[in-house]
């Protein structure tokens, strides 16, 4: 596990009906969010510009009723590029469910402070390419996070559809920042969770984007998927460690295999989580 700086999280709400999410009360939300991505990526180009209109249509359908305070709100961006084949779809997807609804993490979870967390996840490729999975949603026992498993297991990447161009770690940072951004509740911990297979190759360059992340609070972290024919002198895990994870206590996790996974993702989860016991500290809160 390569060790840097570390960082603190925010919060989530849980999940409401179509006809709840449809209230014509959000759409004002909505627009802030639009000029809010369309402001931060002036100036960069136009390769994100496809992002606004996208990633406001996935929140406003995530929105939530009413907010919560939670211990931490994590995003999952999870990598299903053209290099992600349906085997390693299915440790992504599986992976994450089983995590999530493992013992040790619902243990995790009640021993913080609020005793609830906020999760999102969402999976991305080349520049433009971001597919929500499930929206912000509040975990504070078991059935919460059995649901919410339902859901990654139901909609996460096959592995099956190959055109979605190339890697763009930018563009899942800059997405993660802003479903950060907007998380209605409080959190004492606002963290982005990347799970990739390969470099930045497509999009903007990460530091920027890095850059950003950290001086708004959040912390990126990473589990990392190293390929079979990987060079020993230029480790994928190294990449992540030296130029993507960043802010308080980050890290980059490395994966060998299926069962591996699984149990770096509990271990990365719990490590996240913490023991939040103290009074809550509330950081990167947006603007």
């Amino acid at each position: 596990m390569f060790e840097s700086e570390r960082q603190n999280v925010d919060p989530l709400c849980k999940p409401v009906s179509l006809r709840e999410r449809a209230r014509p009360i959000f759409r004002g939300k909505i627009a802030g969010l639009t000029e809010r991505l369309a402001s931060r990526l002036a100036g960069r180009g136009n390769s994100l510009s496809k992002l606004a209109g996208a990633l406001a249509i996935s929140v406003f359908w995530g929105l939530p009723a009413h907010a919560a305070n939670v211990d931490a709100a994590i995003v999952f961006a999870v990598d299903y590029s053209a290099s992600i084949d349906p085997d390693t779809a299915d440790l992504q997807r599986e992976g994450h469910a089983a995590a999530l609804t493992s013992p040790e993490i619902i243990k995790a979870i009640s021993q913080n402070y609020y005793g609830c967390i906020g999760v999102a996840y969402f999976e991305w490729s080349g520049r433009g390419h971001i597919r929500t999975v499930l929206p912000w949603t509040t975990i504070c026992g078991p059935e919460d996070a059995d649901a919410a498993a339902v859901v990654i297991r139901k909609k996460g990447d096959t592995g099956y559809v190959r055109s979605r161009g190339g890697t763009s770690i930018s563009s899942a940072i800059d997405v993660g920042s802003l479903l950060l951004d907007q998380f209605p509740g409080k959190a004492m911990k606002k963290v982005i969770d990347i799970s990739s297979n390969g470099e930045n190759n497509d999009g903007l360059p990460v530091p920027p984007s890095r850059l950003n992340a950290i001086a708004r609070g959040y912390t990126i972290n990473a589990i990392v998927i190293p390929p079979e024919r990987e060079n020993p002198e230029q480790p994928l895990a190294s990449y992540f460690a030296r130029s993507v994870i960043g802010g308080p206590q980050s890290f980059v996790i490395e994966s060998t295999g299926a069962k591996d996974y699984v149990t770096a993702l509990r271990r990365k989860l719990i490590t996240e989580l913490g023991m939040n016991i103290a009074a809550p500290s509330f950081r990167g809160q947006a603007d």
